[in-house]
């Protein structure tokens, strides 16, 4: 949530922006990395968005379990919200094997298998909050207050730039794990045995059969990665946009296979590609704030009629007409979307 002081400078407004175009690219950033494992193992992964559900429901439910706990001084914040997004990840992949499973071994419509599993998400989060609301039905679960940093905890304080900035900064751990998790994952992909594997199981399955590979564990794993991925990317973008978590993410699943595609496929690429969305669905969330500052520059970017809804509607304009002209010159994995069939080896 966007909270600023009552007296709005000009440096805040920045240094906000730019706070929340970092919160929201790196949940972007994980989320298509997560996109782009499991579609070089030649798995489509439409569940994304049911998957960061499942994640942001697992972290919120953990996060209540250890509210007691931290209230009593019995463990730290931070460790309690490192071990509630292990636990996102670790959701995320259990629930990924639904996907890995119709793909594999039903030899399912991948698309099709994803869309089911989107379908399921919401009802499998209204159970989840059902329960942790002693039972009164909600769509929706309250964060604690502690699973959010503010700058208060670093000591710092007054109207600046780098308070306005860190007050957006998502929760340092999940910031931690995106700049571990990041680099980590495209050296994995591009710089090991595995990662080489895996991009062959992708591109050419039947080739890679013949090499002695097991091509439906290698799938298996792609999609297993994909899920930790976008488990913790579901709890990164509950963090950065919200008090309450509810049983969906507004869109970010599909909007970070925008940004996969974009990118190429490239790690590297997709970094760049979600800063450029971020950029637009910041400047979508931050037309109110604009307009309650006092420099020119600022206002009249809200100044035309209606400029709120237009803004919010930047981030999929620009989705669609970057993806109009990439799309012809995208590289996909050759494989992806293909049921792997051992009986038609070549």
């Amino acid at each position: 949530m966007i909270t600023l002081a009552s007296t709005i400078t000009p440096s805040m407004i920045w240094g906000t922006f730019l706070g929340l175009v970092v919160a929201f690219a790196i949940p972007l950033i994980l989320v298509a990395y997560g996109g782009m494992f499991s579609e070089h193992s030649g798995i489509v992964n439409i569940a994304l968005e049911g998957i960061m559900v499942i994640g942001a429901m697992t972290s919120s439910m953990i996060s209540h379990q250890f509210d007691a706990q931290v209230k009593a001084g019995a463990i730290q914040p931070w460790l309690a919200m490192f071990i509630a997004i292990i636990a996102s990840g670790l959701a995320g992949a259990l629930f990924s094997l639904l996907l890995s499973f119709a793909s594999n071994r039903l030899k399912a419509d991948q698309t099709i298998a994803g869309t089911a599993i989107n379908i399921m998400a919401p009802a499998i989060f209204l159970i989840g909050s059902t329960a942790i609301n002693d039972g009164v039905e909600t769509d929706w679960i309250t964060l604690p207050t502690w699973s959010t940093f503010s700058p208060t905890n670093f000591g710092i304080t007054g109207k600046s730039f780098f308070r306005s900035f860190s007050v957006n900064t998502i929760c340092i751990e999940t910031t931690f794990f995106a700049l571990v998790l990041i680099p980590l994952m495209a050296f994995i992909l591009y710089r090991t045995r595995f990662g080489l594997r895996l991009r062959s199981c992708g591109e050419h399955p039947e080739a890679s059969a013949s090499l002695g590979l097991n091509v439906f564990a290698y799938r298996y794993a792609g999609v297993t990665i994909s899920g930790f991925l976008a488990g913790i990317g579901g709890t990164a973008y509950v963090l950065a946009s919200t008090s309450d978590v509810y049983g969906d993410v507004a869109g970010i699943g599909f909007l970070a296979l925008a940004v996969m595609i974009f990118g190429n496929w490239n790690a590297i690429k997709i970094i760049g590609a979600a800063f450029f969305f971020a950029f637009f669905k910041t400047l979508g969330n931050m037309t109110t704030t604009l307009g309650a500052s006092d420099n020119a520059f600022l206002k009249a970017l809200v100044s035309f009629p209606r400029a709120e809804i237009i803004y919010a509607l930047l981030p999929y304009i620009v989705t669609l007409i970057v993806l109009i002209f990439t799309s012809k010159h995208s590289q996909a994995p050759k494989a992806e979307g293909t049921p792997f069939d051992i009986s038609r080896r070549s």
